[in-house]
């Protein structure tokens, strides 16, 4: 009887995590720019793809190093196209109404998935998890796959880090000051500019660094883009709108919840999770967390 509990409290808590890895660097973006990026699954999914042509190139990820490396390669070259981004499109987009960068970001996704049909085609990619995350752990009647005990911890270590970063270093206090009055700090002698170049970097990274993570978790096609990204922006708004514990606990509650309606209500999978998110934006419409950003 525990593992109709158990059972889906784990598959929520791996789904959650693979949202978060992925919103992370949406987040980010949002709570500091005030951009909301409707091209970030375009990036994941390119991030995604570079990690599987790296493994084409080299062979395969049967050991964690390379896994680890590949995926680490794949966020350094969307930080590279994170830099490009944030000159040409993100800069501009700041001067003008949040609607414009709607349009702005959903062109651009349509521009990645034409990169990605013209560079990669339209096949169907996929590669295996490394040896050391090939297993698989039994409990009584609870199986628990290697792979996703390792991206749920990877998951709450993201959390954990960037929460500690946020809230006891000197860089985190300088990012929430920026966030809240980009003005003021300008004034004090901040260079803003170039402090939301290298925020818009490192969310390309987390984008990119998340494709190669995740790659064993799905079958990659020009399709990927649109896989995560409306779950991702419904944490992103259930959370409080650019805030990293927001974005964490709503995707922990959202995909839990969804998760048990897909058990006991097999018939409508997936639909729970936007029933829990319509439920929250109407008991709680400031989001989880209100009245901060990140």
């Amino acid at each position: 009887m525990l593992t109709y509990v158990l059972s889906p409290v784990f598959n929520g808590l791996f789904s959650a995590m693979v949202i978060f890895l992925f919103a992370t660097g949406l987040t980010l973006i949002f709570g500091i720019l005030r951009v909301l990026n409707f091209a970030h699954g375009g990036f994941f999914m390119i991030g995604a793809y570079v990690a599987f042509s790296l493994v084409s190139l080299f062979g395969s990820t049967e050991s964690m190093l390379s896994y680890l490396l590949v995926s680490v390669a794949s966020g350094l070259v969307l930080g590279g196209i994170g830099l490009l981004v944030e000159r040409f499109v993100f800069r501009p987009l700041q001067k003008v109404d949040e609607a414009y960068s709607l349009i702005a970001t959903y062109a651009l996704l349509l521009l990645t998935e034409g990169a990605v049909k013209a560079i990669w085609g339209v096949s169907f990619h996929s590669a295996a998890a490394p040896s050391a995350l090939a297993g698989i752990y039994i409990v009584g009647d609870l199986f628990m796959p290697t792979y996703a005990i390792f991206i749920i911890l990877l998951g709450i270590a993201c959390y954990v880090f960037l929460e500690w970063v946020l809230q006891h270093t000197e860089t985190g206090k300088l990012t929430q000051s920026i966030a809240s009055d980009p003005w003021m700090a300008q004034m004090l002698g901040v260079n803003v500019p170039r402090f939301y170049t290298w925020i818009v970097v490192f969310g390309f990274f987390l984008a990119g660094i998340a494709g190669g993570l995740l790659l064993p978790n799905q079958t990659i096609s020009p399709n990927l883009a649109s896989t995560f990204v409306v779950q991702a922006f419904g944490v992103l708004i259930v959370g409080g709108m650019g805030n990293i514990r927001g974005t964490f606990l709503a995707a922990i509650l959202l995909c839990v919840i969804d998760s048990f309606g897909s058990v006991y209500f097999s018939e409508v999978p997936g639909m729970f999770f936007y029933i829990a998110m319509v439920v929250m934006l109407l008991l709680r419409p400031e989001g989880l967390v209100r009245g901060a950003r990140l």
